[in-house]
């Protein structure tokens, strides 16, 4: 079988020969303003997801919808503010998503499965692996995973805030070959098109957008998104790897087929772990280490793991595997990690070395504060 490494996707020309694809449906794109499900969105969609499947492609979907889905049967007029009302409707509306998904695929002859995620998934190892290679077997099954965040038990703390920068850290997770956001918009503009704003049609790099205003959240107020985190989703994949498409579920079919349609994000650098992506782009940091000028160069330099006899100060609130921003003595942030000990525990280690530490306090306490796989440079 033909790998995804095997498929260079240099441009949107490229798209048909694509092996594997994340397409993300935003719920705009799905659902009424009254908050229900339009069956002819939802089947014109997967008219065109399931053509390509069983041409051989590998999709993951990921798709909003689901707080969406549910407003109607719970008599909500909009989308809540309130977390508990937002995860009622979630377990509401995904059984109702899910199953108009399995009947439109089911048409064509295309099985779908459904997995949930939270920001944990993909950041922790033990978690990170099992959604890897569940997903990879229901590819290598033929399946169509229909993925959405697990919004019925995700926190503030841990929510990847909407499913565009969800489907950017899967289509690394599954190594894509490319990643399509799909919205109610057909491109990315250099502003609002009732005020003269003009397709921008190419994103070679970050200065392709300087002085772009880009919108947010649409009238139909079922979304968390806009286009502002479809073209940040779009520039988290580029950066690290993996080429997007930013277009209109109506020009979906025009999009796979390699149209000159939307705006393409040219690949800008190169393939990241996920977790490190989350890291830099979308984890909410619970404390910072400051670290001395041996230390600072150690990491920024040299790019070594964080010893506890180069940490100087411990401020803010975590636990052991949290998010932390790494600063030089001026506050200066230079990088975020996953850190390896409680706010708790940091305090009695700071500048020892890890053999007085383990001779001490026993050897759980012989490892390094970051280690260099978990630690992002800014």
């Amino acid at each position: 079988m033909t790998t995804t490494s095997e498929v260079q996707v240099a441009g949107r020309e490229w798209l048909p020969a694509a092996r594997r694809i994340v397409v993300k449906v935003g719920s705009s794109s799905l659902t009424t303003i009254r908050g229900g499900i339009s069956e002819k969105a939802l089947a014109a969609l997967v008219d065109t997801l399931a053509e390509r499947a069983n041409m051989g492609t590998e999709i993951v979907l990921v798709s909003s919808g689901a707080i969406a889905a549910g407003l109607a049967p719970l008599g909500l007029a909009r989308r809540p503010k309130d977390l508990a009302t937002q995860q009622a409707a979630a377990s509401v509306g995904q059984g109702l998503l899910m199953a108009r998904y399995t009947q439109a695929f089911g048409a064509h002859g295309v099985t779908v499965s459904q997995v949930l995620l939270t920001a944990d998934d993909l950041v922790r190892r033990t978690q990170y692996k099992n959604a890897h290679r569940a997903l990879e077997k229901l590819l290598h099954l033929g399946v169509v995973p229909v993925v959405n965040e697990n919004d019925t038990v995700a926190t503030h703390e841990i929510r990847f805030g909407d499913n565009d920068r969800l489907a950017a850290l899967v289509a690394h997770l599954v190594h894509a070959d490319a990643l399509v956001l799909l919205s109610d918009v057909d491109s990315v503009y250099t502003g609002p098109p009732s005020e003269g704003g003009t397709r921008i049609g190419h994103v070679r790099g970050a200065g392709d957008l300087d002085g772009v205003r880009i919108g947010s959240a649409g009238k139909a107020g079922v979304g968390t998104g806009g286009m502002a985190t479809k073209v940040e989703a779009a520039t988290i994949a580029a950066s690290s790897g993996i080429p997007a498409l930013v277009t209109s579920t109506s020009a979906a079919s025009r999009a796979l087929a390699g149209e000159d349609v939307g705006t393409w994000f040219s690949v800008s650098g190169r393939r990241k772990p996920v977790r490190l992506l989350w890291l830099e782009h979308l984890a909410a940091v619970r404390g910072t280490l400051t670290l001395d000028d041996g230390a600072v160069r150690a990491v920024a330099d040299r790019h070594r793991s964080l010893l506890p006899a180069g940490v100087t100060a411990v401020s803010g609130d975590f636990e052991a595997g949290d998010p932390v921003e790494i600063a030089d003595q001026s506050g200066h942030v230079l990088a975020r990690g996953l850190v390896n000990f409680s706010a708790d525990e940091l305090p009695a280690m700071l500048g020892r070395s890890t053999r007085d530490l383990g001779r001490e306090m026993g050897p759980e306490y012989e490892r390094v504060v970051v280690h260099v796989d978990d630690l992002v440079l800014l």
